[in-house]
């Protein structure tokens, strides 16, 4: 089996795994326990805190709260800082932002939506145009889920302060957290990170946010990660999580250098009469978004799937959706008969270039033959 769907999750890594399994059988106690096991465990999830934090952000103005996924850590971010005024994002957003933001429209809150260039990027200069000085979030992805853009969010924060420097910036960097080198910048106030991305399990994400920022908690209960995430910590999945990341972040440039190179060489080995490329030059290495015009993608990935090739169609979490295209696909001027042969091929550093020069050859031979019966 040659699994290419690693945005959608990635496979648990076995040592990090074996390493935190004593937290589920051994160290099973609750954090919040007032006897030795119980703070034992408590000092766990601190250090683990602070490993994760460190690979990111300087924990003099930043900390983070652990959550139960990167879409909880969107939702905290956005209901938290966008209740007034107008909130400014993407049409590119993980379905974790664009859904919290129609519910805020609901709300009675103004939402601005910037569009696209055509490989999935924002279009900054629309973005900048729509903060203004009632703008209370502006919320813009890391790396683009479906495409792989990459939004230089160092600069696009900077310039949204400089209109506005009471407006809270908010990423997503689920899919840049452990495969793209970076470290906040003083303008990101908010950043979404999730365990099951990067060889962890799933169950586990955090936000991280700026310590000046005063917010309000969206689970209420025993006060648990300072009071701003209430519930029983999933310690097991929170040191799985710490074991995960760190491996990442010490092999990042090395993984990144990697991932460049299955890219490109899954690149070349598709047909280029039978697919069109829609990341753009500098996306993510982990993310080929490809569209074979005339040919359902979810035909294409059943094929695949029936012949040990797994792929996905697009984001994950939106396969639940009504709409037929993809929203983001659509946003960066794709037409329909494209949007419908949308293939997003994902990479893992566990990849090999042998397993890439087979996926292209399967999904040449799939869309060749598709092509030939309906000619």
């Amino acid at each position: 089996m040659i699994y290419l769907d690693n945005a959608a999750t990635t496979k648990p890594d076995e040592e990090c795994l074996k390493l935190a399994e004593k937290y589920l059988y051994e160290e099973f106690y609750n954090p919040s326990a007032l006897y030795r096991g119980g703070y034992g465990i408590q000092l766990e999830v601190r250090q683990a805190r602070e490993n994760i934090l460190a690979l990111i952000a300087d924990k003099e103005n930043f900390e983070l709260i652990f959550t139960s996924c990167g879409t909880e850590a969107d939702n905290a971010a956005i209901f938290d800082a966008g209740r007034r005024g107008n909130v400014v994002t993407t049409m590119g957003e993980h379905s974790a932002v664009f859904s919290a933001v129609n519910e805020l429209k609901q709300r009675g809150i103004e939402v601005r939506f910037a569009s696209l260039n055509a490989d999935g990027s924002v279009n900054t200069e629309h973005l900048l145009s729509l903060v203004d000085e009632k703008t209370s979030l502006v919320s813009v992805i890391h790396v683009n889920n479906e495409t792989g853009a990459v939004n230089d969010i160092a600069a696009i924060s900077k310039a949204v302060k400089s209109k506005n420097k009471f407006t809270a910036f908010h990423s997503d960097g689920v899919q840049a957290f452990g495969k793209i080198p970076f470290r906040l910048t003083k303008d990101i106030d908010f950043y979404a990170i999730s365990a099951h991305k990067i060889g962890g399990i799933k169950g586990c994400g955090a936000l991280i946010k700026r310590k000046n920022l005063i917010i309000k908690p969206v689970i209420f209960g025993g006060g648990q990660e300072r009071g701003l995430r209430s519930g029983t910590e999933n310690v097991f999945g929170i040191k799985d999580f710490e074991f995960a990341a760190v491996k990442k972040y010490s092999k990042i440039k090395e993984n990144y250098k990697t991932a460049r190179s299955m890219h490109e060489t899954l690149l070349r080995g598709l047909d280029k009469n039978l697919f069109i490329r829609l990341s753009g030059e500098n996306c993510s290495p982990y993310i080929l978004c490809v569209g074979a015009d005339g040919v359902r993608g979810e035909t294409i990935l059943h094929e695949a799937d029936d012949r040990g090739l797994i792929i996905g169609t697009g984001s994950a979490c939106s396969s639940n959706e009504k709409n037929r295209f993809s929203r983001t696909v659509l946003a960066c001027g794709v037409k329909e008969s494209l949007a419908d042969g949308i293939l997003r091929l994902s990479l893992s550093s566990e990849n090999t270039e042998e397993e890439v020069e087979k996926a292209a050859k399967i999904l040449n031979e799939i869309v060749a033959n598709r092509k030939a019966v309906m000619a």
